[in-house]
């Protein structure tokens, strides 16, 4: 099972604060828009995303079908294929995707911590 592209999604009290800080850490703006309270901060495959007034907590975020640069990957695994798995190990899912449909779609679930975790399929 693969997961894609990994990154964090932070939610953050001040985006152009903290697109500064992390600009000083050598991340550059990759997407997002500061307009809108959200960007996302590349420095070689490490992604960090800044969301300003979207999201109570921080959530680890990840991309079936894409790879760190956002670019389609030929093979991957679907998050309904994922979903699936992970209904068949009786993990709770908080919020899930639509089995009957393909292409993007997004399911979310905790971990035993508390953590949100969101897979957010795009392709």
């Amino acid at each position: 099972m693969e997961l894609g592209a990994f990154s964090i999604s932070l939610s953050v009290k001040d985006i152009y604060k903290s697109k500064v800080f992390y600009e000083n850490l050598g991340f550059s703006v990759f997407a997002g828009e500061i307009e809108r309270n959200y960007l996302i901060m590349k420095n070689g495959n490490a992604l960090v995303g800044l969301f300003q007034g979207m999201f109570e907590n921080n959530i680890l975020t990840f991309n079936p079908g894409w790879d760190e640069s956002a670019n389609k990957l030929d093979s991957f695994t679907d998050v309904r294929a994922i979903q699936k798995h992970l209904k068949d190990k009786a993990i709770k899912l908080e919020r899930e995707a639509d089995d009957n449909t393909a292409g993007p779609a997004s399911m979310v679930l905790f971990d035993p911590d508390g953590n949100t975790i969101l897979i957010d399929q795009h392709v």
